[in-house]
């Protein structure tokens, strides 16, 4: 593993994908770096555009690019919406990597998602796990999108020398998430489901699936922190995931969730929803021999999204 000291201090870096929950956090996280911050948002900038995408890296010229930008949503999200998850991240991801060549980017992270992985791999999930198997169906386009990503990164490496590097966050929450009731992510779907349950005095709370599958949680802020550390110190062709290295049941997950909300009704399970993979737990021991471990507990993780929460939920009906 490659550890070379990059200096980011007084660089022109793009954060791509800056409203986003991901790149907002990397942003928030870079003003402690004394970088000249680069944003474009989608009214500036069409990352499906490639003509757009050169000729704006052609007058802004960053020298370092966090590509955060990219179409999310839960599984209900991925799996209606096939054509244009497959279609928007691999034309944000070949658009953006191939500008940075162009124009001589110093050094590029694409951050991919742990749902590249194979649906029934060994866990927790090593870097060398993907493509040895089937990814889980309803993620696939999203999934496959994102796997061409990081063979893009591997082979503008390998190929032009480019210092591209990819890192795989687990599942992620904190400000900026997004709250839609179908196409929302686990984390901020309960969050709102719970808060609005509290509100109106429901007696019961459904979370989607059995409530079996295991997952592991990163508060935002903190893969932002591992996002800055690695591209600081980090060049190697292998991947790196980022997470907390544990992980917990959706059930125990949605009594935590309840208990920093404040609801205390009962939960129960719609099974006919599905579960998605049974359990998707990273292994971090790489990311941990580079120097980096998560700081913020869950519980205090929750705490703070749902302050968020709420007062995104205030801002909005202002």
């Amino acid at each position: 593993m490659a550890s070379i000291p990059f200096e980011l201090k007084g660089k022109t870096v793009f954060v791509a994908g800056h409203r986003g929950m991901v790149g907002s956090a990397i942003a928030r996280r870079l003003v402690r770096e004394d970088v000249r911050l680069l944003t474009a948002g989608r009214n500036e900038l069409d990352l499906c555009d490639q003509a757009a995408v050169r000729d704006w890296f052609a007058s802004r010229t960053p020298q370092v690019v966090f590509l955060a930008a990219a179409k999310v949503g839960g599984i209900v999200a991925n799996n209606t919406l096939r054509a244009e998850f497959l279609y928007d991240n691999l034309a944000i991801a070949a658009n953006v990597i191939h500008a940075a060549y162009l124009h001589k980017v110093e050094k590029l992270m694409f951050l991919g998602s742990s749902c590249i992985y194979p649906k029934l791999a060994p866990q927790p999930l090593r870097e060398d796990y993907m493509l040895t198997g089937p990814l889980e169906p309803t993620n696939e386009p999203y999934a496959i999108a994102k796997i061409a990503g990081i063979k893009m990164a591997e082979a503008y490496r390998s190929q032009y020398a480019c210092d591209f590097i990819s890192v795989m966050p687990t599942n992620l929450y904190g400000p900026g998430d997004n709250y839609h009731p179908e196409h929302s992510h686990v984390v901020a779907a309960l969050i709102r489901r719970f808060h609005e349950a509290k509100l109106s005095g429901a007696g019961n709370v459904t979370v989607w699936g059995t409530g079996t599958p295991r997952r592991e949680f990163l508060y935002v802020d903190d893969m932002a922190d591992a996002c800055v550390h690695l591209m600081k110190t980090y060049s190697a062709m292998e991947m790196v995931n980022i997470g907390t290295g544990e992980d917990i049941t959706i059930a125990e997950f949605a009594r935590l969730v309840a208990s920093v909300v404040g609801y205390t009704g009962t939960i129960s399970y719609d099974t006919a929803r599905p579960d998605g993979t049974p359990r998707k737990l990273l292994d971090v021991s790489r990311l941990a021999a580079l120097g980096w471990r998560a700081r913020t507990s869950l519980e205090d993780g929750l705490k703070l999204a749902y302050r968020a929460y709420q007062s995104e939920m205030k801002q909005a009906a202002e």
